[in-house]
This record gives structure tokens, sequence and C-alpha cells, in this order.
């Protein structure tokens, strides 16, 4: 078959669902052209390690040309989608100049963003953690914290600098809060004059009744006493209700203002601004999330051709985790084989491997099954775990390197404060210290 024969695929986004769909066409009579807003492979669950100076950006984020170097019947393009025709089938791009593509298959693995319930205008006070240029920022934003609370004139002023509130208290809001208490009681400890960073105050506030809600009571309340023996507060049923350049309300039976230079997000997400396009275009219905409800084959009603995966699609009984992202993209990769040799396919059907998270050094809590874990053997599994999903052995042997490292030493190498990266009030001191 020669190449202009060959059955057009185009994947948008290099995340783990249009990643792992792209592998599975390797073998395929097919032109794939993956096309992704950065060159990238992003391994987000491990970004606010990034974040926190544990891991540095390369060991989480392959390039996506040297990742599938091997596989000849893949194109990546750096490129943003504009705009998705279903009934011409051509996917509109802007790159150097705006281009089209045509294709036979379109799979839009495009992923999510963060949702600020109603308040966009918090996104530049609160930042959250999807890129990772996002990790950089709040890398910058949390060691910039300490260095302004070090020059503080004001009790009242180092005390808001040396306040840091994380607001979401699921896998990402816990792993980071647990990290911020290792940062300032382990890290930073003796490394400053006029301060104290053991006596920074980590505040987790959820709106739930619970942290960690996907796992079991148990678990659940091993984890916030985890939290807790770190030095986290642990503010549940609280509500943000406003936020600004110097503090955070909630609203926790009654409301009260907590100030804090540094709020962090980790509550919620929505979809890609991509399901709209497709929902417009195909009458497919969304959820409260703005996620495409997309049928049992992943595709888009009337529109066979067109699959959507991972956390812009919402499946009954799927969870919003890359293992999902993961098993989709390889469902629809198999799927498109089949088509080709005139094959059927069966409905999705997801596996449930269990759900990990880690609280910080070896507290963990892990649920397989039946099994239960807690402690160091709960870490071991979240390692195990994250490991056989990081990309590259080079990455997963300097992962472990660095895990181990930071288990035995009170330093981190990743701890680089860019001030272009700063909040606009950090930014005004770090340019008149520097004059």
């Amino acid at each position: 078959m020669s190449n202009s024969a060959r059955h057009r695929v185009v994947i948008v986004g290099g995340g783990f669902g249009g990643l792992k769909a792209a592998r599975a066409l390797r073998r395929a009579p097919v032109e794939v052209t993956l096309l992704d807003r950065t060159n990238h492979h992003l391994f987000q669950p491990l970004l606010y390690q990034v974040a926190t100076g544990v891991l540095s950006p390369g060991q989480i984020a392959p390039a996506l040309r040297s990742m599938f170097r091997h596989q000849p019947n893949v194109r990546t393009l750096l490129a943003e989608v504009t705009g998705i025709d279903l009934e011409r089938r051509v996917v509109t791009a802007a790159a150097a100049e705006e281009i089209e593509l045509q294709y036979d298959t379109l799979i839009v693995a495009a992923g999510a963003r963060h949702s600020y319930f109603g308040h966009p205008e918090w996104a530049a006070i609160a930042p959250g953690i999807k890129s990772l240029e996002d990790a950089a920022h709040v890398r910058s934003r949390v060691l910039g914290a300490f260095e302004l609370a070090e020059q503080a004139s004001t009790d009242a002023e180092r005390e808001a600098w040396l306040t840091f509130v994380v607001v979401g208290a699921g896998p990402t809001g816990v792993e980071l809060a647990g990290q911020l208490a290792i940062l300032s009681r382990r890290v930073l400890k003796g490394e400053f004059r006029r301060i104290d960073a053991t006596r920074a105050r980590i505040i987790l506030i959820d709106g739930t009744s619970s942290v960690l809600p996907v796992f079991s009571e148990p678990l659940r309340e091993r984890a916030r006493q985890d939290l807790i023996a770190l030095g986290v507060d642990v503010e549940l049923e609280a509500m943000a209700v406003s936020i600004d350049e110097r503090g955070i309300e909630i609203d926790q039976h009654g409301r009260r203002r907590i100030e804090a230079r540094t709020v962090l997000w980790a509550a919620g997400v929505q979809a890609s601004p991509l399901t709209e396009l497709l929902a417009a275009g195909s009458g497919a219905e969304t959820d409260r999330s703005g996620r495409l409800l997309v049928l049992p084959d992943l595709t888009l009603p009337g529109h066979p051709e067109v699959f959507a995966i991972g956390d812009m699609v919402s499946v009954e009984g799927v969870p919003g985790v890359a293992p999902a992202a993961i098993q989709e993209g390889h469902y629809v990769g198999k799927v498109v084989v089949a088509r080709l040799a005139g094959r059927s396919s069966r409905p999705f059907h997801y596996l449930d491997k269990g759900t990990v998270a880690t609280i910080g050094r070896t507290r963990a809590v892990a649920e397989v099954s039946i099994l239960k874990l807690a402690g160091f053997p709960a870490f071991l599994v979240w390692a195990a775990v994250h490991l056989a999903y990081l990309v590259g052995w080079g990455n997963r042997f300097e992962a472990v390197a660095r895990w181990m490292w930071t288990l035995v030493a009170r330093n981190r190498r990743e701890r680089l404060i860019s001030t272009q990266s700063l909040a606009d009030d950090q930014v005004a001191v770090a340019e008149r210290l520097a004059g």
C-alpha cells in the first residue's frame, strides 16, 4: 500500500491517551499525524514534584519527536488546534502558518484545564499545576515567599509570606501540601537568618468532609493524620469564597479570612475548549464539567470516525485519571486496526487497577481491589506505579535516584527562582533589591 493510499489518522494531544493511541497504531497501515501545542509528553501526576524542587522538568517531559523516532508512520507537529470541521473531516491548526489536515479517523485527547467554579479571575492569583510552565511558576512563588519573608519589616507581613494555602484535598492537593510541609520543615531548615522556615503554616482546605474522597474511610483518615503529623493544617468543609493577592476568605460554618501571600489551586478541572467545538459540530451532550458524553466505543454520536478520550470525556464508571486515559488510547488504537481489517469491536471496558497517593517521604495510601495499604508499603506501591508509567528508562533511574536522595538528604537541586514567574508584588520587591 502506498503512503498516499494509507488511512489518515490525526491525533490531537500528546498526553497519556494520545500517546498510547499512536503507539497502538505502530504496525498498522496508517499515516498518523500527532498534534500538540508543546513539543513534549507530560507526566502530569508528578508535576507537583517539579513545583517543589524534587524532580527536574526533563525527567517527566520527554520530547515527542524522540519518543516516535523509531515509529516511521507517526509525524509530530508543534501546533495548536483552532478548528475541527466534522463534515469536511478537516482539522485546522495554527503553527508557523495556518494548516489544514484531512483525516479518515480523528482521535481527540485534548485533556482538561483548571476549573475555578465560576471565578476565572482567581486563576492569576491562585495558580494550579497543569503544565511545566505552571510548575516553574509555582516553584518560584513558593521559594520566593520564603525569600520575601526573610526581608519583611513587620511580624504580620512575615507571617503572611510564611502562610501557604492549598485549595482542594484530592490527590494533587494532598501531595502538594505534604511536599510543602517537607520543604519548610526539612529542606529549608536553618537556611535563613531572620525567619524560621519550619514555622511556615501549610493549610489544606476542601469543601467536602474528608481528604482523598476516592479512597475508603480508613485510608482517608490515615492520610489526614499523616498530613497533620507533617505539620499541615487540614481544614475540611471549608469553601473558598474570595481570593485576592493578599489572602483568601473561606466559609467554614461562618466566614473568616486567612492572610496568605501564596494560594495554590488543586480543586477542580474542566474539559478542554475543543470539547465545545466537538459538541457543537456533532450535537453531543456535555456534563456539568463540560466533558463530552461519548458512545460506548468512545466515538461521537453520528460520527463513528471521531473518537474522544481522556479527561475531556465523561464515561460512566471511568474516573478522570491517567490509567483510564491510557486504557482508552490503547482501546481506540485497536479499534482503528480492527476496522481496517473489517472486524467489529466491543465497547470500551475500564479495568480499575487501584488508586494510590503519597503524602510525603514514606507516607502514602494505596487501594488495590480488596488490598488496602498505608505507610511505607503503600509508598513502595506508589513508586512502582509511577515508575511503570514514566516514559524512558533513563528518567526512571533518575527519578529513583532523586527520591532516594530526598529521603536521606536535607536538600533539593531544583530550587531556581524566576522573578518573571513571581506575582506582581514579589517582582516589585525583587527589582527593588536588584536596584
